[in-house]
């Protein structure tokens, strides 16, 4: 600050410097006189509070003094008032600000060291400062001098030039005293400081310009500065201090120990974020060691799986194929009993370690599904014929419909998906004792509609399931399919009525893409699941209380498959069940649209075309129950025929003769040729009142032909038939190609030979071609197995369908055996073998084929023989209990066409062989 005002100061008086050479341009003499300096110097002295005065004082030169003195009246006097002693020049005061008038007529240039600072002045062009000295106000002070010249000068000017053109010299007293105070009042506070300013332009004699005669050497706490007061010779320096020693304020005390506080904050949150750190890192390097464990466990309990897999199955290959072997021999009754029930035993534990290894497949991610055509609705028939034989003993009602709207033929995995509906049939065979089980398939956007359209709040619970307490029955509720109340309220004659209603309307479904979202429900009247249970029901191995498996046997893993199933498939599975009224299982699997048109030979599927000999026929069906009549339409709709249905038997009558108005619209207004009647439809006495009715009809030509009468009942048909008066028994539950058997005897048509069906259900022609003894009769096909017993059941399973079998017991024997050429047709190959597996041996006998092939395409013996050897590949099938290890993908990859897991049974043998020695293939 003192700096600064300083500067301002000396930038006033450089201007009035400045001001004072304007009237000396060009002007002899010069524009201005003293009166005229005096009063513009008082009027301007605001700009100036530190100068005591101001003063011109022209140069002379000692030739024109005589003249000088003359025209000023006054003769040149020195700074002690004597006339000033003859020198080469003077400069004496001519103008002056009143405040020190008493200069005027002074020789500025009469002291020596004043002399120097007016020539130095004069040959720079700057300011300069003489060495402090006592003012007319007793205060010390300086004085500050500025050339005047004739004319304005560049800075570069030669000295000598600026001496020609200098007029005189302006002079400022400059009072320190006063501007130190001004400055310290400004800063007054608590303490009271001490100021000294010095000129050490002599350091060995500095001058004081302010403060007391104290030495440089000030005792601490001191400070110095250096001042610049625009002169380059004179150096300046400022000392400054308190009067009293400093006391230590609490804010000095608390600020430090603050920040040592902060300080010691941070670097515990660095220290403890870096812990953090080491901690959590050393955490994730446990977790990733946990993981590998966890990972190494899971494929030592995978491969300990296979293995006892392996070590099981095998013995029980040799038990079930001997089974069936001793089952075709001559048995008396109650041999054959013994021998049936501990097939059926060896197949329930083959079964169980089935669903075993599939639950360990599962979590391995090790399970794909197949991309093949398949017929849904052959699939379902088949579920049901497994479980009839139950529902009948139970007498409960088991049925299934399929939409119309449902393609004919999909693509999928149908494997999974029959294991998926007989687990949660099979559950509902075993949890129910009375009412029915209901297996419908829809379309899931027609479902949707059918279910929104009534509104109802139903939302799925958290673990999958809807809440009890929701699920109010309602007044539809027991037009079920057996008249029992079901646990799903939706599941009611009113929203099923609405979804046939969008089947006959032909709504569309996106008809632009090939995947078909299907939703399959299967509901049952049986002992339902407590509430308690109903968030585990998903869960391995975990069933509703530990009586479930004493009551009701079973692992509790069958619907812990089904779930990961129907997940692998693109779809959600879940589940309403009241305890004491039922369960209904629903879930949903995306399939692909697949026409009978593009079905290619390497996609093998097993269709089972129905009879077309039914076609134009109509029937008329008597059923108080219309889900019930419904399902029993839709299994005639399939074989072609066309039916009515009414509730009670008293309207059939006007029906069959064309009274009853509309009535035959459905059938085309032809009289039915057969009255289809359900057994609790069927009253007292109405043997004796129906036919003769029928008869009195037919006498008055009401009708022209009396219609064949059937009885739908569960219980055995022949018990049932020597009771009732009627044509035939249809046997419950319903499956098209059963009821097209009971009509085919009972209308007395011809089943053309092409349509006749071998045990298994699938047609076949006369020549047996589509059986497995038709695809073996004469094949010569090499077994290799290293297991003596699985040699000899294999042996004698493939013998009775009429193959030719060599068994070996090493993969270097088939190897020898399979030189090309050689006569085999086909080969069964077990993986895990001594000395060398099945992979091995096949990878060798690939690459014989592969030598022979390269021979002969680079024969020149003839084209014929070429075109002969040249297709040498032995259809090699993989024949292991081990399957896990023994994938498809394992397969495929060292060379085998194929996977059969041991036991195999006719089914999935005729499907491993089928592609291979089929007749297009043998030809």
């Amino acid at each position: 600050m003192l700096q600064d005002q300083f500067a301002v100061s000396v930038n006033h008086v450089h201007a009035l410097a400045i001001l004072v050479a304007t009237f000396h341009y060009d002007k002899h003499p010069p524009a201005l006189d003293q009166d005229t300096f005096a009063v513009y110097a008082a009027r301007t002295s605001f700009e100036r509070p530190l100068l005591s005065g101001v003063a011109y004082a022209q140069r002379v030169v000692h030739a024109d003094r005589e003249s000088f003195e003359r025209q000023q009246g006054w003769i040149i006097k020195t700074m002690k008032h004597e006339p000033s002693p003859a020198q080469d020049e003077y400069a004496p005061v001519i103008y002056s600000q009143e405040t020190i008038s008493y200069i005027e007529g002074l020789d500025v240039m009469s002291g020596e060291e004043d002399r120097e600072n007016i020539l130095r002045a004069r040959a720079t062009g700057k300011a300069v400062l003489t060495r402090p000295f006592r003012l007319m106000s007793n205060h010390l002070g300086v004085v500050l001098t500025f050339p005047v010249y004739l004319v304005d000068l560049p800075n570069d000017t030669a000295v000598e030039d600026r001496v020609a053109a200098t007029a005189g010299y302006l002079g400022g007293a400059f009072d320190v005293e006063s501007l130190v105070e001004n400055l310290l009042r400004q800063l007054a506070g608590n303490q009271e400081l001490v100021v000294n300013v010095y000129d050490v332009t002599n350091h060995s004699n500095p001058l004081v310009m302010y403060g007391s005669e104290v030495p440089l050497g000030i005792p601490s706490p001191s400070h110095t500065y250096t001042l610049d007061f625009g002169d380059p010779l004179r150096k300046h320096q400022m000392v400054c201090r308190y009067r009293n020693k400093l006391h230590v304020s609490w804010s000095a005390i608390t600020t430090p120990s603050g920040v040592f506080v902060i300080c010691m904050l941070v670097g515990y949150i660095i220290y403890a974020a870096w812990s953090r750190y080491d901690n959590v890192k050393e955490d994730c390097r446990k977790m990733e060691a946990l993981k590998k464990r966890a990972e190494a466990a899971d494929i030592a309990k995978s491969q300990f799986l296979a293995t006892v897999s392996h070590e099981i199955r095998t013995p029980m290959n040799g038990v079930l194929g001997m089974l069936d072997m001793l089952l075709d021999t001559e048995l008396k009754s109650t041999q054959r009993d013994y021998a049936q029930t501990a097939q059926v035993c060896g197949k329930a534990l083959i079964s169980l370690i089935n669903e075993v290894l599939d639950r360990a497949k599962i979590e391995a991610g090790k399970i794909d599904l197949e991309s093949v055509p398949f017929d849904l609705r052959s699939i379902l028939d088949d579920v049901i014929s497994l479980f009839s034989s139950k529902s009948r003993e139970k007498g409960i009602e088991l049925a299934v419909y399929v939409s119309e709207r449902v393609p004919e033929i999909l693509l999928g995995d149908p494997g999974r998906f029959r294991q998926i509906i007989t687990n949660l049939v099979g559950n509902s065979i075993k949890f129910t004792e009375r009412g029915h089980i209901f297996v419908q398939v829809h379309l899931a956007d027609h479902s949707n509609l059918a279910t929104e359209a009534k509104i109802e709040p139903v939302v799925n619970g958290m673990n999958g399931h809807k809440d009890e307490a929701i699920a109010i029955p309602t007044s539809g509720s027991h037009n079920t399919l057996s008249g029992f109340e079901a646990a799903d309220s939706r599941n009611n004659w009113e929203n099923f009525k609405l979804l046939l209603s969008y089947e006959k309307n032909e709504m569309p479904y996106e008809s632009d893409s090939d995947k078909v979202t299907l939703v399959v429900s299967v509901e049952d009247t049986g002992i339902g699941i407590p509430l308690h249970a109903q968030g585990r029901v998903f869960t391995p191995f975990m069933q509703a209380d530990s009586s479930t498996s004493r009551n009701y046997g079973g692992t509790g893993i069958g619907l812990s498959i089904s779930k990961c199933l129907v997940e692998i498939m693109g779809g959600q599975i879940n589940f309403v069940s009241r305890p004491l009224v039922g369960s209904t299982f629903t879930f949903t699997a995306v399939l692909r649209r697949c026409d009978k048109n593009a079905i290619s030979d390497s996609k093998t599927v097993a269709l089972h075309p129905l009879p077309s000999s039914f076609k134009g026929l109509s029937a008329l069906l008597v059923d108080k129950r219309p889900v019930r009549a419904t399902v029993t339409k839709y299994h005639l709709q399939r074989l072609g025929i066309t039916s009515e249905v009414v509730g009670t038997i008293d309207p059939t009558f006007g029906v069959l003769s064309g009274r009853n108005g509309s009535s035959l619209t459905s059938i085309g207004k032809k009289q039915p040729c057969m009255l289809l009647i359900e057994s609790d439809s069927w009253g007292p006495q109405m043997d004796v009142s129906l036919h003769a009715r029928l008869q009195e009809m037919k006498q008055s030509d009401r009708i022209h032909v009396l219609p064949k009468v059937f009885l739908l009942s569960a219980a055995e048909s022949d018990k049932v038939k020597k009771i009732h008066a009627v044509d035939s028994v249809i046997p419950k539950p319903l499956k098209a190609s059963a009821l097209a058997a009971c009509l085919f005897q009972a209308l007395g048509i011809t089943q053309p030979s092409h349509e006749k069906r071998d045990d298994s259900g699938s047609l076949h022609g006369r020549d047996g071609s589509g059986s497995l003894h038709g695809l073996l009769l004469g094949k010569n096909i090499l077994v290799v197995d290293d297991n003596k017993v699985n040699l000899r059941v294999a042996a004698g399973t493939l013998k009775k369908y009429g193959a030719k079998v060599e068994c070996v017991e090493s993969g270097k024997d088939a190897l020898s055996l399979l030189q090309v050429p050689h006569k085999f047709d086909l080969c069964l190959m077990d993986i895990q073998m001594p000395e060398m597996d099945g992979f091995e041996a096949t990878r060798q006998i690939r690459a014989m084929e592969g030598k022979a092939n390269e021979q002969a395409d680079d024969s020149e013996s003839g084209s014929e023989i070429a075109a002969k050897t040249a297709k040498w590949h032995l259809p090699i099938l993989a024949m292991t209990a081990d399957v896990i290890q023994a994938t498809h993908e394992e397969c495929t990859k060292c060379g085998m066409d194929g996977y059969v897991s041991k036991p195999f049974e006719e089914k999935q043998l005729f499907q491993a062989v089928q592609k291979f020695l089929g007749p297009c293939v043998s030809s």
